[in-house]
């Protein structure tokens, strides 16, 4: 791929995650919920992380933003992605949530938030981005966010008696189940990161970086004029009798 033509890649697949954030959170709106009442999910939160750093690319025009940056962002997006279809849109899940009949509009907006925006970024972020930056500890740092969103879910819930999601349902499970629920999906996100930056290491095999020329080459020995007297080479009689002392 031409330079030329791999900036114009990046550009057209940002400019589309961007727009699938926006056009998925507002057809997601048109229901029952507002845009204020969407932000509390980590679902929004997540959309918003990638669509705020695709777009600042595309429209700063700056180079990528940090490599360890855009592997978490990725990570919380494949995270929506993983506990939607997984956990909460599975009948056979203990946590499946009641999947209402949703207008058209509400329908599609939910599953580019869901399942097209979380493709296209990763799809951003194995294709379009560096690689061979990222470290096991990554994985654990990446922890920090869902942890934090833990605690905000909680604390919301004392508030208003409301939880996002059934399996951070203080109410039903208590807080006992919630930890237990926590500690469990914290151990799958970590190796979800760690599975990031395995593919990052493979990726990085696969399209190994260029040697960079070398930037002050010796320049070569110009051939002497003819005629002229070859350089003396001959050790100095000092430095014979040195060595042989």
């Amino acid at each position: 791929m031409t330079l030329r033509r791999r900036s114009a890649a990046v550009v057209v697949l940002r400019l589309a995650i961007v727009t699938g954030v926006l056009a998925g959170v507002v057809l997601t709106a048109l229901g029952p919920a507002t845009v204020t009442g969407l932000l509390p999910y980590f679902t929004i939160q997540s959309n918003l992380a990638v669509g705020l750093v695709a777009g600042y690319a595309v429209w700063r025009g700056r180079p990528d933003p940090s490599d360890v940056l855009a592997a978490a962002v990725t990570l919380y997006i494949t995270i929506t992605a993983v506990v939607y279809h997984v956990v909460l849109a599975n009948p056979a899940s203990p946590f499946a949530m009641p999947q209402p009949d949703r207008a058209l509009g509400e329908a599609f907006g939910n599953q580019l938030l869901h399942t097209v925006v979380p493709l296209l970024a990763v799809a951003d972020w194995a294709v379009l981005r560096r690689h061979g930056r990222l470290r096991l500890r990554h994985a654990l740092w990446w922890l920090a966010f869902p942890l934090g969103y833990l605690g905000f879910a909680l604390v919301r819930g004392l508030v208003v008696h409301r939880y996002p999601y059934p399996f951070l349902d203080a109410g039903e499970l208590g807080y006992a189940g919630v930890g237990i629920v926590s500690a469990c999906l914290a151990v799958v996100f970590w190796l979800l990161g760690l599975l990031l930056v395995g593919i990052d290491r493979t990726l990085t095999r696969l399209r190994p970086a260029s040697v960079p020329a070398d930037p002050d080459p010796v320049p070569a020995a110009r051939p002497a004029p003819a005629g002229s007297a070859p350089p003396d080479t001959a050790t100095p009689p000092e430095e014979q009798a040195a060595e042989v002392v």
